[in-house]
């Protein structure tokens, strides 16, 4: 790790920062809003139905789901979009010539992107609060998850960016694939609420594992065991970071 260029990381990661705080209110206004609507249509309407699972009050249930909702949103939003400006702008060669690599670039935008959807986690977290009591049981595995998470799908965002070639494509892959994942991944619901055969087919999706976890670390309760859910963001990351690595190598989507 001493080899990194630390300062360049900083200047991209300080860059990318900056631009999120200049609109900080316009940023945290939208989460904070969808939250609150959230709650009145989950919480209250579904909620006066469904008024506990497992033990635990459905408006408190959803608030891991919440979160997550939003950190996939933000980490994959802001990653892409943070380096798919310089491809539109022609400033990635800037990237491409100077004394940074492959591993200082995506540190950079990654860790801004991932930071950013943290922050707007915790803020839904303090929102919630005005709602439901909500008693966090494993306050040390629910930052673990929370960075693991965000880290996971700003790799995930950071590939999209590079990939697109314009800002409809940029869109496309959130908007039409990991939207659908999250809500059917039990951001409102258990999947052992499904019957058996579509129990099984919940458990397909990945993003399942990442709620689980997550959920686990709130209430105790999980859809699947949590090694599982660490072991299924682990090679999330890993398989993204070779892609990544892939990409610089040999500069596809970046010299065009």
């Amino acid at each position: 790790m001493t080899g990194l260029n630390w300062p360049g990381i900083r200047a991209i990661f300080h860059h990318e920062m900056m631009r999120f705080f200049r609109t900080i209110w316009q940023s945290l206004a939208s989460p904070v809003l969808s939250t609150v609507l959230y709650f009145v249509v989950f919480g209250a309407a579904i909620g006066g139905r469904i008024q506990s699972v497992e033990g635990v009050e459905y408006a408190a249930f959803i608030v891991p789901g919440l979160m997550m909702l939003t950190v996939l949103q933000q980490a994959v939003s802001n990653a892409s979009f943070g380096i798919y400006f310089p491809k539109f702008s022609g400033t990635i060669y800037e990237y491409l010539v100077s004394p940074v690599g492959w591993i200082e670039v995506t540190m950079g935008f990654v860790g801004a992107a991932a930071a950013k959807a943290i922050l707007i986690a915790l803020v839904i977290l303090l929102t919630s609060f005005a709602f439901v009591g909500v008693h966090i049981l494993h306050p040390f595995w629910m930052v673990g998850f929370l960075v693991l998470s965000s880290v996971a799908f700003s790799l995930l965002g950071f590939i999209i960016g590079l990939w697109a070639k314009s800002f409809e494509q940029l869109q496309i892959v959130p908007m039409m694939v990991i939207m659908p994942l999250v809500f059917l991944g039990g951001a409102f619901y258990s999947a052992s609420m499904l019957p058996p055969f579509w129990e099984g087919v919940a458990k397909l999706n990945p993003v399942l594992y990442l709620i689980s976890g997550f959920r686990w670390s709130f209430f105790g309760l999980a859809d699947v065991p949590v090694g599982v859910s660490l072991v299924a963001v682990g090679i999330m990351v890993i398989v993204c970071l070779a892609i990544i690595r892939r990409i610089f190598a040999t500069g596809w989507r970046l010299r065009d």
